[in-house]
Order: C-alpha cells, then structure tokens, then sequence
C-alpha cells in the first residue's frame, strides 16, 4: 500500500517539476518511511530496488518518455541489476536518487541510479533493463531511441559493466534433475 501511495505521489508531483530529455539526470527526493525500515532499524535492502523503480518512472514521466510508451503499449522490464551500498539510511532522512541513462546496446538500456543524502553517497546501482510489446516480442533499442527522439549513438559503456551484463548469459536455471531429491517431469512414470 506504501508503494501505491509513493507512485500516486510521484504522478502528482511530476507533473508540477521540470520537465527533462530521457538523457538527463533525474533527481527523485524521497523521505525513509516507518515501512521501509528492517528489523535494524535502517532501510531494508529490498527497498532500494522498489524506491529505484519509482525513480525511473519520474524519469520516464518528466521526459514524456511514459506517455509515447502507452501509446505504443510498451513496457520497460529490469532484466538485471546490482547494488553498493555505502552508508545506511534511517528513519525519516530525505534523500535523493539521481537517475541517468549511461548506454544501451542492440538489446537494452544500462541506467545508473544513485541513492544521495547530504550529497554524501549513500548506494550506487547499476540497472539493465529492456521493452517488450504488450502484444507479444521485443522492442529494439534502436525502436525506443526513434520513439525518444534520441538520435546518437550510445556513450562508451565503462569495460565493468559490459563483463558484467556478458556475465550474466552464464547464468541459467537448473534443469529439475540435476536438483537434489528432484525428479525430472519427462522421465516420472505413473503407476
């Protein structure tokens, strides 16, 4: 419910800020609220991943990217991401996250989005993400870069994240027999 609250928040407010390019720096203010906080007493890991989304869909709303997705019913989805944390952030601080689109390639968009209280860094996150067709397949970069009216080729992407997004084609899920105790679906017999 906390969430829903956030997002009607950032659509009012949105509309009253600055308008951006999809290639400017998004600053989203926030305040640490009684239910983002762990058993710590300080921001809950998974809050930041939230507090992120939320962040680049101010981005996306400032620039009039969102309302050009609706339109052509596409939809952004984060395909990987990863998080630093720095310092801890407590009840009731405000903060910032600053969101910027640092690339893409053929495939997806690399945002870099920073959590900054008292301009001190507090996390640094890096995020991959692509569109997809709400009736079905992929929306190519170069698709949502004609649709943003971005007409440059993608900056260098620093050589760390181009590993990091390669690095992830290795990961691939288990096949059920080779889990402990599972069995595969294609060799069970019925009795």
């Amino acid at each position: 419910m906390s969430l829903l609250l956030r997002l009607l928040l950032l659509i009012f407010t949105s509309r009253r800020r600055s308008r951006l390019h999809v290639l400017d720096t998004c600053v989203t203010p926030f305040r640490v609220w009684l239910n983002d906080l762990d058993v710590l007493l300080h921001m809950n890991n998974g809050r930041y991943f939230t507090i992120l989304d939320l962040a680049r869909v101010d981005l996306m709303m400032r620039s009039g990217l969102w309302r050009q997705l609706k339109a052509q019913r596409w939809y952004p989805v984060v395909t990987l991401e990863t998080m630093r944390f720095h310092r801890s952030l407590e009840l009731g601080n405000r903060y910032d996250v600053r969101t910027r689109v640092i690339g893409w390639d053929d495939k997806h968009i690399f945002i870099e989005q920073g959590f900054v209280r008292d301009n001190a860094q507090v996390a640094l996150a890096i995020v991959r993400a692509r569109f997809l067709k709400r009736g079905g397949g992929v929306v190519t970069t170069a698709e949502l870069m004609q649709l943003s009216g971005v007409t440059q080729s993608s900056p260098a992407l620093p050589e760390w994240i181009a590993r990091w997004s390669e690095a992830e084609g290795g990961m691939v899920f288990p096949s059920a027999s080779s889990i402990p105790g599972q069995q595969d679906a294609s060799i069970v017999t019925r009795r």
